[in-house]
């Protein structure tokens, strides 16, 4: 009995051949004229084996339409398709505002003016370049900027050096209100507060429809109000993930994280490992060395210390840092 082909396209040439056509004769062969005998069968062996031929091949199954029998055997594998995903959007999709659009009643700016021949806005334009070279010259585009404790000034540094980088022409900077315990960029740049930055890290919310744009250089991420369980957001996965499709997304050049006091909660500790460097402000009238020491303690081993921004100096606070 003939064995059934495996393959769904294979097809059993002998059978297919029609019979009909097919000359026994010819397939025989004839022995040589100077041997004692031939191997020629009598004419009616022939006819006889041309018939059982016949036979078989009218009996035997037409391989090529026989599928449902070979699959059962052999059933092909199934392949399982992935979800297309969303077509990503990228810098210009962010929605942009114009500053100073907030609610009236909200305080003035805690933003510098953009005149160079500001004192302060110069020191921020000399951190700004310094910070520059150093992220360029490491790779680096998370930064971190916090205090060792509050009223240190982190969000007066975060928002003043965010502006400043976004003077740099064809610079791409995000500056996000990490500090989820008390948000105040929003009111830093009398802008609407937005919606709640804990929805948009759970990724619930589109960076379209969370993000915006004060320039074609710089982009917000706001808080509307203060969060409860701000540490647990910041080591969540989900965190995790929704910074780093923004960051695919829009390819910022850096992204500025406005970040609570560092002595004060966990809630730095908890994000330390999502920054390649961290900046420290420390308050003139308020901040201890022993404040700067152990908030150097707890970065060691674990990111970069960028450095010390001493805000508020006065020449008797200078001398005790020495």
């Amino acid at each position: 009995m003939a064995k059934k082909p495996k393959g769904k396209t294979m097809k059993d040439s002998y059978f297919s051949q029609n019979m009909s056509d097919f000359d026994m004769d010819d397939a025989l062969i004839d022995a040589p004229s100077d041997m004692g005998h031939s191997l020629r069968p009598r004419r009616g062996l022939a006819e006889q084996a041309k018939r059982r031929l016949l036979d078989q091949s009218l009996a035997a199954p037409n391989f090529e339409f026989d599928l449902p029998e070979a699959q059962a055997e052999a059933p092909a594998p199934i392949i399982l398709e992935e979800a297309a995903p969303s077509p990503a959007l990228g810098w210009n999709d962010i929605p942009m505002i114009t500053e100073g659009l907030g609610n009236a009643m909200a305080p003035a700016p805690s933003t510098l003016p953009a005149e160079r021949d500001d004192a302060s806005a110069r020191a921020f334009d000399l951190l700004r370049t310094r910070l520059r070279q150093t992220t360029l010259e490491n790779g680096w585009v998370n930064i971190g900027i916090t205090g060792p404790t509050a009223g240190c000034g982190s969000t007066f540094t975060a928002t003043n050096l965010a502006q400043s980088l976004s003077r740099v022409a064809g610079s791409r900077c995000v500056l996000m209100d990490f500090n989820l315990r008390d948000p105040g960029v929003a009111q830093a740049f009398d802008l609407p507060s937005g919606g709640m930055m804990e929805d948009y890290l759970s990724g619930t919310v589109a960076d379209q429809d969370h993000l915006l744009r004060v320039s074609d250089t710089l982009a917000l991420g706001l808080n509307q109000s203060p969060s409860r369980n701000a540490a647990e957001v910041m080591q969540d996965p989900k965190t995790h993930a929704t910074l780093a499709r923004m960051q695919q997304d829009l390819n910022p050049d850096l992204v500025i994280y406005d970040l609570p006091p560092m002595l004060a909660y966990d809630d730095v500790s908890a994000f330390l490992p999502q920054l390649d460097a961290v900046l420290v402000v420390s308050d003139g009238t308020q901040t201890i060395s022993r404040d700067l020491l152990e908030c150097e303690r707890m970065l060691d081993g674990q990111v970069p210390l960028l450095g010390v921004v001493l805000n508020r100096a006065r020449k008797s606070s200078i001398r005790r840092f020495r």
